[in-house]
């Protein structure tokens, strides 16, 4: 009955956008789609004893890892719907969006909203596989919204690279299917069968299928070396677009990663499977941290950023504590949120210079104060200053680090750590610092954002501020037993 609520909630604001012509009831449908998401979610992760399955055949479950993921998107498509409305009008003004491509834009909000409810529900790892690929064309149509042929090439680019990829997801779990059949005499693709009956499988076979099915996820989420779209697509596609690729899609790859982990860790081949990660997760945050440093185009330096701290998740979960997986696992909610801040921040910059280029953004503390409030937040946030949530999590998985491997493993860390955090700092510097003669700022029209714009970013800084200071003993308590339906307790 759940999985029905969900899919009716999705169908119906489908459709209720094809019905409708204006932004403001399209804008409306999805707010209150995303809402709705939310609130369900919270009601079966309230109310319901997890884990649940559906159907005969268990290809969907819903459990604590599954609807906390849900709930982290909808919050984030919530915010992203609640910004839209203005965001679109004032794209629409500077000739920078189509009216016509406005309903295009909130169907594909829409359909990606639902289909990643239920890739977060899939207990069939083959049917996650489809589903994840269809995110994928849903996110590039979202990418394309703005029709220009930038926009047009960064979609393809993301579409060739991810779906390339994911060929070798599906090789993987070919060799996952016959590990089963071969350990239990028929065969599987159920992820709860397969962490039961892990201990049987061949430890070289199963670490191959992890590697093939690793790559195809990795690109899903912009782990070095299959990034290349990751930067384009963000820097290219409308703010809330760009928080939503950011916050939501890149989670999917990571959620499989987490699941496959999962299997590996049960046998002989977490060894290498931890060291996989840990290799992947170094070389994401060293390419971030090193390309971060010639970005001139602010999007693509918050694109990077989500590139390393793609890898630092890779790091913890390949450390593979208890405490290291329970710190990723609130990474994953710190970073969803301090992106949707930078990114709808970054919006409301776009619009008042028409572009994020550093050389063309001046007095920008006098022009838009509650934006630029929202970048140094966001900023101070993402590169791990007290008392910011992401804080939390990279102190406590870099604690790991040093207690799991060694204190040149911890060094090797921290100097990336501190030259992506630099690559930020004097980022920021030079923008701030750039300002015009009292004559020239004059000339300069101020951006009168719409109080939807506003009300985000007020309360994305308030709620990644909370986080960080006052840690929700409920949101302790989902987060270990994440951990211990994961096996890692």
């Amino acid at each position: 009955m759940i999985l029905e609520l969900y899919a009716g909630i999705g169908f119906s604001a489908v459709a209720l956008i094809l019905f409708f012509r204006s932004n403001k009831m399209m804008n409306a449908v999805s707010t209150m789609n995303a809402l709705a998401h939310l609130i369900l979610s919270g009601y079966v992760l309230l109310n319901m004893t997890l884990p649940a399955y559906y159907g005969d055949n268990r290809y969907f479950f819903i459990d604590h890892l599954g609807i906390y993921e849900v709930i982290i998107i909808s919050t984030i498509f919530f915010f992203s719907a609640v910004y839209s409305k203005g965001y679109l009008e004032g794209s629409i003004r500077i000739g920078e969006l189509s009216p016509s491509n406005t309903r295009l834009y909130y169907v594909m909000v829409n359909l990606l909203l639902s289909s990643m409810a239920f890739v977060f529900f899939a207990n069939n790892l083959a049917l996650f596989w489809i589903l994840a690929e269809l995110t994928t064309v849903f996110s590039a149509l979202l990418i394309v919204t703005l029709n220009a042929k930038k926009n047009i090439g960064a979609a393809l680019k993301y579409v060739f690279i991810t779906s390339s990829c994911m060929l070798f997801s599906f090789i993987g779990l070919i060799f996952l299917f016959a590990l089963s059949e071969h350990a239990l005499g028929y065969g599987t693709l159920n992820w709860d069968v397969l962490m039961s009956n892990a201990a049987l499988f061949s430890p070289k076979i199963l670490f191959a299928a992890f590697a093939l099915i690793f790559v195809g996820y990795a690109s899903k989420t912009g782990v070095v070396p299959f990034h290349g779209w990751l930067p384009t697509a963000h820097s290219k596609a409308l703010a809330p677009t760009s928080a939503i690729l950011s916050g939501c899609v890149t989670s999917i790859g990571f959620y499989g990663i987490i699941r496959m982990y999962a299997i590996a860790s049960k046998t002989p081949a977490l060894t290498q499977a931890s060291w996989l990660l840990i290799i992947f997760g170094l070389l994401s945050m060293a390419v971030a941290a090193f390309n971060m440093f010639s970005q001139k185009n602010l999007k693509k330096l918050i694109g990077f950023s989500t590139i390393e701290n793609m890898g630092i998740m890779l790091v913890g979960l390949g450390i593979g504590t208890p405490i290291a997986v329970f710190w990723v696992l609130f990474h994953i909610l710190a970073h969803s949120l301090t992106k949707g801040l930078l990114f709808l921040s970054t919006g409301i910059i776009h619009h008042q210079y028409e572009s994020v280029r550093i050389e063309n953004i001046r007095n920008l503390f006098k022009l838009q104060p509650l934006a630029s409030l929202g970048l140094f937040a966001g900023c101070l946030a993402i590169i791990g200053m007290p008392p910011f949530a992401i804080f939390l999590s990279k102190l406590f998985i870099l604690t790991e680090v040093v207690k799991a491997t060694s204190s040149a493993m911890l060094a090797i860390v921290l100097l990336l750590l501190f030259v992506g955090s630099s690559a930020y700092v004097t980022f920021l510097i030079t923008m701030f610092l750039q300002i015009d003669d009292e004559k020239t700022a004059k000339r300069m029209e101020k951006y009168r954002a719409d109080i939807g714009l506003k009300l985000t970013i007020v309360a994305l800084i308030a709620i990644v501020l909370f986080l960080g200071i006052g840690f929700p003993q409920y949101l302790n308590d989902v987060l270990t037993t994440i951990v211990k339906e994961l096996g890692f307790m």
